[in-house]
């Protein structure tokens, strides 16, 4: 039997998915691979954008934070996926080195009317960079009960 289920999911409780540095080579691979953009691939390019350096691609920020999602939550979970969210923001560019701070907050949470064992839950995923906050997302995750 799972660990966490819908019940485990009460508003106000937070996650802590720890922490994640920032290694270059991936970030770079990463970029080559999903998100080209120059202020993500070359540094000269990166320090002459809005940017101020070679920086991480939003997209690859969220994926290391899923990753970190599915290893501290959803593994050992009654998860059945996710119909989406309705936020994503990047407050601030993140860098080789850096080291984030990954967290869950539930902030809300509804039985399903249609489907008998299933449980919607309103969460908002974010990483901190020290006292700055570099990604926040909101997001619904249906989690099967107990019962």
């Amino acid at each position: 039997m799972a660990a966490i289920a819908y019940e485990d999911f009460e508003p106000g409780r937070t996650f802590d998915l720890g922490k994640v540095e920032i290694d270059r080579a991936e970030m770079l691979e990463f970029a080559r691979r999903f998100d080209p953009q120059p202020f993500h691939l070359d540094e000269e390019a990166g320090r002459k954008s809005v940017l101020g350096g070679l920086c991480a691609s939003g997209w690859y920020t969220a994926s290391l934070w899923m990753r970190a999602y599915v290893d501290h939550v959803l593994a050992d979970s009654t998860s059945q996926g996710s119909p989406g969210g309705n936020e994503l923001s990047w407050s601030a560019p993140v860098f080789p080195g850096d080291v984030l701070h990954f967290q869950l907050e539930v902030t809300g949470r509804r039985r399903s009317r249609s489907k008998p064992g299933l449980g919607l839950v309103e969460l908002t995923g974010t990483a901190d960079r020290g006292a700055d906050r570099v990604l926040r997302f909101s997001f619904v995750g249906l989690f099967g009960t107990r019962e």
